[in-house]
């Protein structure tokens, strides 16, 4: 299975493609697309719709992991990032991928083993279940192939089924 992790944002969305068979991942590509402050929102949005259609029609994901939002403080910046999930969002459906959700405390929990790890914890065991040299930069990048895994993690369980966003 292809699985493309996303860590959703509207400056950066990190993104990881890999490939789970057989209890095995193999790393296909990874990086992040980038937008600029001060670029009217709307194309930012565009570009990021644009980059993700272009992984999807370069790596052919059969199932997107997204990070299921969550509320913090900064009411704008939430609505911004739900914006930029959505159009994430639409790209997978319309690309025919399946759609998955999880929480930080599901990434890191499946990922590392402890739902409160902390966030270079989570990047060191991506690094090494992945078998790469380094960890990705940037941290975006690294967030969403920790999506990418925690859904191969999941995929054939309750928790994979009940994450499927319909």
């Amino acid at each position: 299975m292809i699985i493309l992790g996303i860590d959703p944002g509207y400056a950066i969305v990190g993104w990881g493609v890999i490939r789970y068979e057989s209890n095995r991942f193999q790393v296909i590509d990874y990086g992040a697309i980038t937008t600029e402050a001060g670029t009217p929102f709307v194309e930012r949005l565009s570009s990021i719709y644009n980059g993700l259609n272009d992984i999807f029609e370069r790596y052919k994901p059969e199932a997107m992991a997204i990070e299921k939002l969550f509320y913090n403080t900064n009411a704008k910046t939430v609505i911004d990032v739900a914006q930029a999930r959505g159009v994430t969002v639409l790209a997978a459906h319309q690309n025919n991928a399946k759609i998955f959700e999880y929480t930080p405390l599901q990434v890191k929990q499946s990922v590392v083993g402890y739902g409160r790890a902390e966030k270079k914890q989570v990047q060191e065991m991506v690094r090494v279940i992945l078998r790469l040299e380094k960890i990705p930069k940037p941290d975006d990048t690294a967030d969403a192939l920790a999506m990418a895994v925690c859904h191969a993690h999941s995929s054939g369980s309750v928790m994979g089924r009940l994450n499927n966003l319909k």
